[in-house]
Formats: structure tokens, sequence, C-alpha cells
């Protein structure tokens, strides 16, 4: 299969929420950064809420649930993480869809796609240390990874409306800031690193 070095917009952007509830802060967080992102960035969420555990000895007979994944991922151009911290680190599903959809060995989906992360917390330090957990596993997983501009978000119910749209004037210049900052990664990578075509 033949390489290209060039990919043109738009680009369809995977969104991965880190948390299975649906009274989710990062779930809000997400729809607002949606909400925001270009034009060119088109996003949509993938969903890991019905994946059971991970299971090697299912390597060689994927469940469709996992089978599912696997292809949102790989038809994204880019994936953006939204995810809570839980005990200093990323919750188990979202490190449990990672593992589904980067086995079986050498099928890792994740491989040279530009991965984002951002987070919301009630507390002041807003994900930060399970963001860093994320991306030494992103890293692992061949990701390109955003790093010019990081978003520890410590969320405020006052900072969005009832639809998610944030109301809070620097809060939103702020996401529209690292979705702008997304869109621009994105392009870069997609216009250096050859895609399989």
């Amino acid at each position: 299969m033949a390489d290209t070095y060039h990919h043109e917009p738009p680009y369809t952007i995977g969104v991965i929420c880190g948390s299975i509830a649906g009274s989710s802060i990062n779930r809000r967080l997400a729809n607002a950064l949606i909400k925001l992102a270009p034009a060119d960035l088109q996003c949509s969420f993938i969903e890991i809420d019905t994946l059971g555990l991970y299971d090697r000895d299912l390597d060689g007979d994927y469940p469709p649930e996992a089978t599912a994944l696997k292809k949102a991922i790989e038809a994204s151009d880019g994936i953006l993480f939204v995810t809570p911290e839980y005990n200093r680190s990323i919750p188990g599903a979202l490190k449990n869809a990672i593992d589904w959809a980067s086995r079986p060995w050498g099928t890792n989906s994740f491989a040279r796609k530009p991965v984002g992360i951002a987070g919301a917390s009630p507390g002041g330090i807003g994900t930060a240390v399970g963001q860093q957990h994320l991306r030494s596993i992103m890293a692992f997983c061949n990701a390109p990874l955003m790093n010019e501009i990081e978003a520890y978000i410590t969320f405020k119910e006052d900072d969005y409306d009832a639809n998610d749209n944030v109301v809070n004037e620097s809060t939103k210049e702020f996401l529209e800031t690292y979705m702008r900052s997304f869109d621009n990664f994105v392009r870069r990578v997609l216009t250096v690193v050859p895609q399989a075509s």
C-alpha cells in the first residue's frame, strides 16, 4: 500500500471521553470543545462504554465492540482525549479501550494518529497527573502528541450553560486557543508524517 505525504482538510477527529458516566464533567468539556473547534475539524464521539475487559485470549477472535472501536479510530484523522483523573492516573475504562485499540500485536490503531489531550477536574490541578500517564501510554502507541499547549481545566459549573456552551469569556478564549492549536498540530502531522492511503 503506497504512502502519501499530504492530507487535505477537513479532518475527521474522534473524541474519546475517558469517563463513561452520563453526568461526566469531562463529557461536558468535550461537548464544549467540539462546539469551539475550527470548521476544518469535524469532531464526533467514539464511545467506549460497551467494551468488556481486554482479554488477550480474544486476540484471534476480536469482539464486535472492539473491532468497531478500532475501525472508528482508524477512520479518524486525529484523536482528542478528554479525560478525568482517577487516583492520579486515567480511568480504567479509558485504559481498557486503549488496550483493545492497540492490539492484537502489529495492529495498533493509534499509530501515527495526531493526539490532543485535555481534562477537567473540580480541583486545582485539573487532571495534570492523569494526563502525564496518558501521554506516556500514547507515546508507546506511536501517536504524535500535541505538547505546545496543555489543557488542565478546573471545572466551574458557572462557566457553561445547560447546552455546554462556554459562557465565561476567559475560559472560552482559552478553549478556542486550544482547539486552534490542535487544528494546526493535526495539519502539521498529516502533511509531514506519511499516512497509509
